[in-house]
């Protein structure tokens, strides 16, 4: 072996190991392990577009709800959720023809390991709109909150997918009486027996005491254990209650699990409770608690990933569980 051979050769390991180096480096730093649960930045960026007086509150039908689908729209692009049929969009109409043309907005990711058993989690991204007076319902936290709080949790199983498929929907017309939820159970875009559990977001972000509800075990009670497993270390407290008539609210149908709910579909409903800001002109972007829903939506995403874990369980106990009214 002449020297010059035996300097080339060594050159080259040299700079293969190096390469080989520097790309197990980039690896690390870019470990799905190492990314935050939640990107803050761009959750809030999602609540503060979303809220913004452009999109003139979202009211069904109008041009800041089509604004805010088409947002997220290409947010379920950026993220390669697959569809149902050609796009993300389904339309539907009022039955009593008070609006046309309403859109869900319905992007899944396929389960590793039981593709045909579907999560469905979901949030509604319509509000009230305008009134006379001309004031503005932004919808900051009912629920621009709820659907970048959806986003995230795409956006967090697009990296760490899940066991089970998960669909994920951004309902419109829920202002209109749980209209796009209420289209979605009788259309469903898979068979309604393959859909193990709902998970709905409406208000997470406007609390200052870090408590966030957990809502529908009265109905469900084998899934408050799980709860209680998922958030035991949660940064902020998860508490049950609002689902039956021993409180002074029953949340069972104050969103878009209620028809989940009817079908017999179990469901967990994260909210908050009321505040001053519900359906006002004040229910603005800098009105939110921002660190609280950044814990919030950290805190949903692990309870739903949990519940992926674990949804062999679900199925079994709801086997067992008689639907409550």
């Amino acid at each position: 072996m002449n020297t010059s051979f035996r300097t080339t050769t060594t050159t080259f390991f040299f700079t293969l190991l190096l390469s080989i180096a520097f790309i197990s480096c980039n690896d690390l730093q870019e470990s799905p392990a190492d990314e935050a649960v939640v990107d803050a930045d761009q959750l809030l960026a999602d609540v503060e577009y979303l809220a913004s007086d452009e999109l003139e509150g979202r009211e069904t039908g109008t041009e800041g709800n089509r604004l805010a689908q088409a947002y997220i729209e290409e947010r379920f692009e950026s993220l390669n959720l697959s569809t149902f049929g050609d796009d993300y969009r389904h339309y539907f109409d009022h039955p009593d023809g008070e609006f046309t043309d309403a859109v869900n907005l319905i992007g899944y990711l396929e389960g590793t390991e039981n593709p045909d058993r579907y999560l469905v989690v979901t949030a509604h991204y319509d509000h009230l709109g305008i009134n006379e007076d001309g004031e503005i319902f932004n919808g900051a936290d009912d629920n621009a909150s709820g659907t970048g709080g959806l986003m995230a949790a795409a956006r967090y199983f697009t990296v760490h997918h899940p066991e089970n498929s998960i669909i994920f929907i951004a309902f419109d017309a829920e202002e209109k009486g749980l209209m796009g939820a209420r289209y979605f159970v009788e259309n469903p875009v898979v068979p309604l027996d393959e859909i193990v559990m709902n998970v709905n977001m409406d208000m997470i972000s406007t609390n200052f005491d870090d408590e966030l509800y957990a809502v529908g075990t009265y109905h469900y009670p084998y899934l408050q254990p799980l709860i209680e497993e998922f958030t035991a270390e949660a940064p902020i407290d998860v508490l049950f209650g609002y689902d039956s008539d021993e409180w002074p609210q029953d949340w069972t149908m104050a969103s878009d699990h209620g028809p989940f709910h009817q079908q017999g579909v179990p469901f967990i409903y994260f909210g908050v409770e009321d505040h001053e800001h519900y359906h006002a002109p004040t229910d603005t972007f800098e009105n939110i608690n921002p660190e609280f829903y950044v814990k919030s939506v950290e805190t949903i995403i692990g309870v739903i990933e949990g519940l992926d874990g674990r949804l062999d369980e679900v199925v079994e106990a709801s086997e067992g569980v008689v639907e409550y009214e």
